[in-house]
């Protein structure tokens, strides 16, 4: 009977790879002791930082013992929860490596005032942590604050661009009197923040619109105009406000036509007369300006 015999070489490798295989499995199985700082705890798992700087995974379980070591020679252990395995905290593990190169655990301890010191630490992080959430949360709040700012910046810019625009067309439209003669001229001042005509110069008003009947081609300007004082929008509503309000008395009392009325020019803070520093200055700015014109070439110049 013949017997099937495998070559020499298949036989010792066979043999070799039993071996390797052999010696890993004992070697994982191997218990071993470890020391370390933990540097992350994450529930049933945490990773040692060894003296040679390694970071190693520690598996931990229900029977995992946890001890603190006590006495000068640290012969006494006392038996502590899990909760102590803080972040930070010296530690020596003792276990096997699985496969994954993972160590389980069979005990872990530490010395006690290594869980003070420990416990420090965590405190300390524990204030930094909580100390840095409130300045993020400062930081959002005061970067919402600059962007409403910002918002409110750029539409106080844009109301500032739109009362300049309606300056220049105001200025472009009553500054150009070289065609007229200006006939009569009566000026209407105002308290702070006031629109209302004060009835001692209605008569004045009144006299002004009945010379100006008796011109031939004649036309009346109105030009409103504010201080420099307080907020740029307010003032050049102002203006426009005060202006609309001596047309109506010329209009309503004074019977001039529409026809021969300019648009009422709102010249805000533009042309002050005075000096703003002052409430006499103020005062002379805050004006209404009513002028009886005559083109000259009517007048046969």
């Amino acid at each position: 009977m013949n017997h099937f015999h495998l070559p020499r070489t298949i036989r010792v490798l066979g043999v070799s790879l039993f071996g390797t295989v052999l010696l890993s499995t004992i070697a994982l199985a191997q218990s071993v002791k470890v020391e370390g700082v933990i540097k992350a705890r994450n529930g049933d798992s945490m990773t040692l930082r060894t003296k040679d700087s390694m970071d190693i995974t520690v598996l931990l379980a229900d029977s995992t013992e946890v001890g603190q070591v006590q006495g000068m020679l640290k012969a006494r252990r006392k038996e502590m929860s899990m909760a102590a395995l803080i972040p930070g905290l010296a530690v020596r593990v003792e276990g096997t490596y699985n496969d994954q190169g993972q160590l389980a655990a069979k005990s872990v301890s530490f010395k006690g005032n290594d869980l003070e010191q420990a416990q420090k630490i965590e405190a300390g992080m524990h204030e930094t942590r909580v100390q840095a959430e409130h300045n993020k949360a400062e930081l959002e709040k005061h970067k919402a604050e600059l962007q409403k700012q910002n918002v409110a910046l750029q539409e106080q810019q844009q109301q500032i661009a739109a009362n300049k625009a309606a300056i220049d067309a105001a200025t472009a439209r009553f500054g150009q009197l070289d065609d007229y003669y200006i006939l009569d001229e009566v000026v209407v001042y105002f308290g702070n923040r006031q629109v209302k005509v004060d009835p001692s110069y209605r008569p004045k008003l009144l006299a002004l619109a009945e010379k100006a009947r008796s011109v031939n081609g004649y036309v009346i300007e109105v030009k409103g105009y504010a201080s420099s004082s307080g907020d740029v929008a307010l003032n050049q509503q102002l203006s426009e406000d005060r202006a609309d309000e001596v047309v109506n008395i010329l209009i309503q009392e004074g019977h001039i036509p529409l026809t021969r009325l300019l648009a009422p020019g709102a010249m805000g803070e533009s042309h002050q007369v005075g000096n703003d520093s002052t409430a006499e200055g103020q005062s002379q700015n805050r004006r209404v300006v009513v002028r009886v014109l005559q083109n000259k070439a009517i007048a046969g110049v």
